[in-house]
């Protein structure tokens, strides 16, 4: 079985290693590239944004990006929620299901809008076709792109000559959806459908839920979205047939954010800086992926009494992935922010579950998602040449460009509010009348349900314990405002910091610049990372995950 995880384990990270670098090539191209073009995509991508009425030479400052950001996330909200509060008379319906209540159309659109695809609900059991590939599907492509759009500025805020200009917020949008998300996708939807995951708008036969599912699974995991068509999500046989197709999607999780690491340093020419956070994040990744897999190799026993089953804790796995892949998956999915799972997090031994809520405490750095955890990683980046400014008593630049109190205190702003909405919603809802009724477990297990699901949502993952019910109006409210602060509460500080950065000149390398040239700024990025996730969570994980852990 060890075999097994090693070699699952080493292709994954190959893939990324040797793949990566190619696509970061491409992607910072075509996101690069000037408008027009006699080529179809351009020709697709033109005319999509005069269908849009979108000016593409109109450039935005940082505080007009930031109000289109906010603009697209409230249309979306109202035209989703809208779809599922009135799905029982629209088309495409065979299923006959009824109107979704308010609360959870609010919930599902928030989650749908902000990348983070949680789920409160089954979705072969409550939602239309139509709503599951009109509604939903389009908000996956949205939603990833408006994370790469958001990178492109904060690229041109570092790398600009004293504009104010970071580009136009529609137009990186559009770019990222028709030249990387979509050809990716068609790609992987083809490849899925030929290899038994289902796409149909057809009633399945004698009850059996079925649907257009291959089209949805390819940009859940591409676009580190992780909403499942069916409520078993990515365990579901219908999604995820078997282990080929198993490593082939966990490969698609982390494809694109491995790859911006790359187009990273190609945008700023600076190569070994994007190579330097990508070694960060796959250390992280492949250390929790081992300590995972050292507690789930573990047979579970009664206190005092020998196991009558070998093998390592099966429960709530599927036999067709065994405990390797369940690992990786688990593990890779609450590191890219993707949110889909292919067992159960709720079965896992106490430390696999601390495994995937410590890796969601550390801030969505280590891959995240798309767009998403390469800006919340640069972010760490300046606060950690902001550190090692004041060891060598030089004012801290990155890349050139100084980092003063103002970019300081929104680089605080944006690490700092999704734990903050972490803590004060597991507060919120420890107080929530009748929280224990919600739980199937009582005491250390079930405070680490809560606090799984604040921060699944806080930090835009979507993946869950699956021993919470959060669909109640109590719930859905709480953890909607909760992804909305955990998406836009880093967004907009970010804009803010490309924009303070945009007018800035850059200036020639100092010694408080070669900072990031070093393998110590890497091993220091590190240990901030870690420090500020273990200092700020380690009380509450010490009352749940490691308090459950002490108990087995």
């Amino acid at each position: 079985m060890i075999f097994s995880f090693l070699i699952q384990m080493i292709v994954l990270v190959a893939v990324l290693a040797l793949v990566g670098p190619i696509l970061g090539w491409a992607i910072a191209r075509v996101m690069d590239r000037p408008l027009g073009g006699d080529s179809l995509v351009s020709k697709i991508e033109s005319g999509l944004l005069r269908l849009c009425g979108v000016d593409p030479t109109q450039e935005m400052d940082w505080k007009r990006y930031s109000i289109a950001v906010v603009q697209l996330t409230a249309v979306g909200i109202v035209v989703l929620a809208l779809i599922q509060m009135v799905q029982g008379w629209l088309p495409l319906n065979p299923q006959g299901f009824d109107n979704v209540p308010f609360h959870l159309a609010l919930n599902t659109a928030i989650s749908f809008v902000t990348n983070t695809n949680w789920q409160s609900y089954g979705g072969e059991s409550t939602l239309s076709y139509f709503t599951q590939a009109i509604g939903l599907t389009p908000q996956n492509f949205i939603s990833a792109a408006a994370g790469i759009a958001v990178l492109m500025a904060f690229v041109r805020g570092i790398r600009s000559q004293s504009s104010a200009s970071l580009g136009n917020f529609w137009v990186d949008t559009m770019r990222a959806i028709v030249w990387i998300l979509l050809p990716l996708s068609i790609v992987l939807s083809i490849f899925l459908a030929g290899n038994g995951v289902v796409q149909t708008l057809s009633r399945g036969p004698h009850g059996i839920a079925v649907g257009p599912a291959a089209s949805q699974v390819a940009i859940k995991q591409l676009g580190t979205n992780g909403g499942g068509f069916f409520n078993a999500n990515s365990a579901h046989p219908f999604e995820n047939p078997n282990a080929t197709t198993g490593l082939i999607e966990l490969a698609a999780i982390l494809l694109i954010p491995a790859a911006l690491c790359f187009s990273y340093g190609h945008w700023v020419k600076r190569k070994d800086h994007g190579r330097g956070l990508f070694i960060v994040m796959t250390v992280f990744l492949v250390v929790g992926m081992g300590i995972c897999y050292s507690s789930e190799r573990i047979t579970p026993s009664a206190p005092g009494q020998r196991s009558l089953v070998v093998g390592g804790n099966m429960e709530g796995k599927e036999m067709r992935f065994g405990i390797p892949q369940s690992v990786i998956w688990a593990t890779a999915t609450t590191a890219a922010s993707n949110g889909s799972v292919n067992a159960m997090h709720d079965s896992f031994r106490p430390m696999g579950g601390f495994v995937t809520m410590a890796i969601m405490a550390l801030g969505e750095v280590i891959f995240g998602g798309v767009g998403s955890g390469l800006y919340r990683m640069i972010l760490f980046a300046m606060l950690t040449v902001f550190v090692g400014g004041l060891m060598i008593g030089k004012t801290p630049e990155y890349l050139g460009k100084k980092i003063e109190a103002n970019e300081t205190r929104w680089v605080i702003i944006g690490l700092i509010m999704p734990s903050l909405a972490v803590l004060g919603g597991l507060s919120i809802a420890l107080v929530i009348p009748g929280i224990s009724t919600l739980l199937t477990n009582p005491g250390a297990h079930g405070l680490s349900e809560v606090l799984y699901a604040v921060l699944s949502a806080a930090n835009n993952n979507g993946s869950a314990f699956a021993g919470l019910n959060a669909n109640t109006p109590g719930m859905n409210t709480l953890l909607g405002v909760l992804m909305l602060v955990g998406r836009l509460a880093v967004m907009l500080p970010v804009l803010a910091i490309a924009g303070g950065l945009s007018v800035k000149s850059p200036g020639p390398d100092t010694d408080s610049a070669e900072i990031t040239r070093s393998l110590l700024f890497y091993v220091l990025l590190g240990s901030i990372i870690v420090i500020v996730g273990a200092l700020t969570f380690f009380p509450v994980f010490v009352l749940g995950p490691i308090a459950d852990a002490l108990r087995h």
